[in-house]
């Protein structure tokens, strides 16, 4: 990347909309805004920083767009570096032709994640929060863009700084050994700082919680299943709120697993409607049945759906006592007809399950399912670690913590010192106070262009 050069891109979507952004970083970002951009007040002296002006985009004398304009003078912008912004009406036309204005007066086109990087760069963030600002662009609940604000504001960073203060503790006591070994012998030194090491490789692993991190990321997957026309296909129509599966009182018309998502309270929910489960003759629904049991296998919540008008059979019996009884809801379907299963006779298949009377013709009837649902798909808002980066290189710092706390047990102190090391360089990695280039362009290059 050259350092003192000027990147131009388009900040906003593609398509049309009431604003498009063409934003501008780097030295020479006001001489090209000057260059292309008339204030309305002809009078009006050099722009004033972080303040609007309107005027007109020019292409010699062709006017191009009425705009605003605004110039955000170092260091107080987003790179930290001069930035200005175009802010037109959103046509694509005019957005791009604006764009080729500013790179013909010498700005060059960013890099994916470049405006970010600079960022990074200049010292305004950090790298964890410069990978936040596009976990917040990407968020698709509230869930996830709570975990992505809080690592903007620096939770993780924090975390980890705090790790990496402890370790540089650890660090310096075996380094105090091994240049004053007559005041403080290997065996005080390995008995104060053992522990140290133990606890804080577990502090690093237990911030990490890749199911935390999978449900941030796309949300819950919930598998609707049951024996064959047990209505599952009718809950799945009445929980999206359309005719997503096709519903037939023929047996096994699902064949297949079906999807659709819903939004509770801000969380994603994956609904997968599964083929019903029971040996079949029948090879097409054989291979139906057995994707049915891994959508099950993999789901983070599960809805047992059970024909309450019909006595329980030994298929129910079977696939209940299969499930984990934490996250299964058994469903008394089609409770709007006569019932010849009660509540208790449900609840003694699988103990410790949610027990919830449903019909499909009953919307109200769907509440505790979708407050079970999202029950399950509850994330507490101290997780520390939720980017796979960042959990990567925690655990990978955990290991090197216990290959040191091993070496303290089995030789001399001073071979502790690579490993501890090595711990320390993985947690500079998830801040970006250990980085190398190559690293850097894998994090940025997963950004959108004028971010």
């Amino acid at each position: 990347m050259i350092a003192n050069d000027t990147i131009a891109a388009i900040a906003t979507a593609p398509g049309q909309g009431g604003v498009g952004i063409v934003r501008l970083s780097g030295p020479r970002a006001e001489s090209i805004l000057t260059a292309l951009f008339r204030p309305a007040r002809a009078d009006l002296p050099r722009l004033t920083s972080h303040m609007l002006t309107y005027g007109h985009i020019l292409d010699g004398e062709t006017t191009v767009d009425e705009c605003m304009a605004v110039v955000m003078r170092a260091p107080r912008s987003y790179t930290r570096e001069d930035v200005a912004e175009l802010q037109l009406h959103g046509g694509q036309l005019v957005c791009q032709r604006t764009l080729a204005l500013c790179l013909r007066e010498g700005a060059r086109l960013a890099d994916p994640g470049e405006f970010t990087r600079r960022a990074f760069l200049g010292g305004r963030v950090d790298l964890s929060q410069a990978e936040a600002v596009m976990g917040l662009i990407a968020a698709q609940g509230e869930q996830a863009r709570r975990a992505a604000m809080a690592q903007l504001q620096g939770g993780p960073s924090a975390f980890i700084r705090q790790a990496a203060e402890e370790l540089y503790g650890i660090q310096a006591g075996a380094a105090a050994c091994i240049d004053y070994p007559e005041e403080i012998t290997e065996e005080e030194a390995a008995s104060d700082l053992l522990p140290r090491l133990l606890r804080l490789a577990d502090t690093l692993d237990n911030a990490c919680d890749e199911r935390a991190a999978r449900l941030l990321r796309s949300g819950l997957r919930a598998a609707l299943c049951g024996r064959p026309n047990a209505g599952k296909s009718s809950l799945l129509n009445a929980l999206l709120g359309e005719d997503r599966a096709i519903v037939t009182d023929v047996p096994g018309t699902t064949r297949d697993v079906l999807e659709g998502e819903i939004q509770l309270g801000g969380l994603p929910v994956r609904l997968i409607d599964t083929a019903g489960l029971r040996d079949s003759d029948d090879p097409v629904e054989r291979l139906g049945v057995e994707r049915a049991r891994r959508a099950v296998r993999e789901a983070d919540a599960v809805l047992l759906a059970l024909d309450a008008s019909r006595p329980l059979t030994a298929e129910d019996r079977d696939l209940a006592s299969s499930l984990p009884s934490e996250s299964t809801a058994l469903l008394l379907n089609k409770s709007d007809l006569p019932a010849l299963v009660t509540q208790a006779q449900a609840a003694a298949l699988l103990p410790g399950a949610e027990v919830m009377a449903v019909s499909a013709l009953q919307p109200d009837t769907l509440a505790p399912v979708k407050d079970f649902l999202r029950r399950r798909g509850c994330l507490t808002d101290a997780l520390p670690l939720t980017q796979p980066r960042h959990m990567e290189a925690a655990r990978r710092a955990a290991r090197y913590l216990r290959e040191a706390a091993d070496t303290l047990q089995t030789s001399a102190i001073d071979l502790a010192a690579v490993p501890l090391m090595d711990a320390q360089l993985a947690l500079g990695e998830i801040t970006g106070d250990q980085v190398e280039e190559k690293l850097l362009d894998r994090v940025f290059s997963e950004f959108c262009v004028g971010k």
